[in-house]
């Protein structure tokens, strides 16, 4: 006889455990379903292990630069094993946060490979052991996986994703990343950090191609300071493995193809649903491109089947899972949530220097028809930043010229992963320029940066 719940959740990532936590608040007898470790590909495999390693990357940039602080540091090294030691254990921690979490909150967690068999059935499977589970509610987190080339998979040997990044055993000495999204960048500039000779090859015209054009200008500029060669423009044409390097064939903008030894390559070209072989096809949910399709409550077209998270489609984030999760669990339990958008999800490059943004760019708010009113200051303008020894960066702020409405923010420069909450908020609260001019901020902090963009698109900044 099959164990029975209000809700089974299928994916134990930011989103599901996320929505379980949540049903179980709400009163909601809760399964969730795993196949390998609670917390999912983020918690284990994705942002905070490789947190974990970009602060060592970091704290070695200091140390290398100690003399710049009037510092002495000497015979300056790393243990590889225990870098990936601490970032492992970092991931363990809070692993065992997330366990600790479900039993909190009478969460039943059923470990194995979970199936959709039919209307409000789930199975799963582990080993020969097979258990049967039924709800009125399933609700599908399984995430996503790296996507590999088609014409060079990953080995893990030589040719990586950001999970064979992540655990190395051995340092690369001339590396090349093919992507220059988020994960492509921050492996960059880690590896660069720690001494790695790094190529990035981007097919588009520009890295970090969703952020503004002013801030892919910046990073191309800094990061090639920092002794990473850019390409851009350009296609991996071929790989060939050897037992100790990488012969890859590159096609640059102008036309021709170079081929270059490496001794390593990581693959950040995108992801691919987990989609596959969960049951979907047996009850007709549809979807497109191998993404589950939703609406703003995270239903499917199948009565009682719900999808949150990267299976859902872009932006493939885990803050936006979450959110997805509370928002979807909530409704099912007839509570009045506003509908998921995607509107207001702040996006995170956690590289040296860091980029972070949210809302429209400037062309894209033009491209939609606003006209409007633009602020930029600089880091070299801010006393806390030149204290900090990281006056490089700047912060950009795109109002409607009209309303005053804040369209977008956008930073890149030291610790502006932990600012951008700020334009999060105001924009969640519909504020305009007026209030943000108003509010006092205390000084010196790089926050203060925030206030001067604003006043600058109106002609206002002080320190500039």
């Amino acid at each position: 006889m099959a164990d029975t719940y209000d809700l089974i959740v299928l994916g134990s990532g930011p989103g599901g455990y996320v929505a379980a936590i949540r049903a179980s608040q709400l009163g909601m007898k809760v399964a969730i379903v795993e196949r390998e470790r609670l917390g999912g590909i983020c918690l284990n495999w994705g942002c905070i292990p490789t947190k974990a390693l970009l602060r060592t990357s970091e704290v070695y940039h200091y140390m290398t630069h100690a003399s710049d602080y009037g510092l002495k540091a000497e015979n300056v090294g790393f243990d590889l094993n225990r870098i990936v030691d601490r970032s492992r254990k970092v991931a363990g921690q809070l692993n065992a946060g997330v366990k600790g979490l479900m039993k909190k909150h009478k969460i039943a967690v059923h470990e194995g490979v979970g199936t959709l068999t039919g209307k409000g059935k789930l199975s799963v499977k582990q080993g020969d052991r097979t258990t049967e589970l039924a709800a009125k509610h399933i609700l599908i987190a399984t995430g996503a996986r790296a996507r590999d080339l088609p014409f060079a998979k990953a080995d893990g040997k030589r040719i990586w994703t950001y999970r064979h990044a992540m655990v190395p055993e051995e340092m690369p000495t001339k590396l090349l990343v093919i992507g220059s999204g988020a994960i492509g960048v921050e492996f960059a500039s880690f590896y660069n950090d720690m001494g790695a000779e790094v190529t990035i090859v981007e097919m588009l015209p520009r890295i970090l191609p969703v952020e503004d054009e002013e801030v892919s200008a910046f990073m191309e500029k800094r990061l090639t300071k920092e002794g990473i060669r850019i390409v851009t423009g350009a296609g991996v044409e071929k790989i060939e493995t050897g037992a100790s390097s990488v012969k890859a064939t590159i096609k640059g903008k102008d036309g021709k193809s170079a081929t270059e030894d490496y001794s390593h390559v990581v693959v950040a070209i995108g992801i691919v649903p987990n989609t596959e072989e969960i049951g979907l096809e047996a009850l007709g949910v549809e979807t497109e491109r191998g993404h589950i399709k939703v609406d703003g409550y995270g239903r499917t077209n199948v009565e009682g089947v719900y999808a949150i998270g990267d299976v859902t489609g872009a932006p493939w984030l885990a803050h936006k899972a979450s959110h997805e999760g509370i928002v979807c669990v909530e409704k099912i339990a007839g509570e009045n949530p506003h509908p998921f958008e995607t509107w207001n999800i702040p996006g995170c490059t956690y590289s040296r220097p860091q980029v972070a943004s949210v809302g429209l760019t400037e062309a894209k708010a033009k491209e939609a028809g606003h006209e409007v009113k633009v602020g930029k200051f600089p880091f070299i303008g801010n006393g806390k930043a030149i204290a900090l020894g990281e006056a490089d960066g700047f912060v950009k702020t795109v109002f409607d010229a009209k309303t005053g409405e804040l369209l977008g923010a956008h930073m890149v420069g030291a610790e502006v992963t932990e600012l951008i909450q700020g334009y999060v908020v105001a924009r969640q609260l519909e504020t305009t320029e007026a209030e943000l001019m108003e509010t006092v901020f205390a000084h010196p902090t790089l926050s203060e940066m925030m206030h001067e963009s604003v006043l600058g698109a109106y002609g206002r900044a002080i320190h500039i």
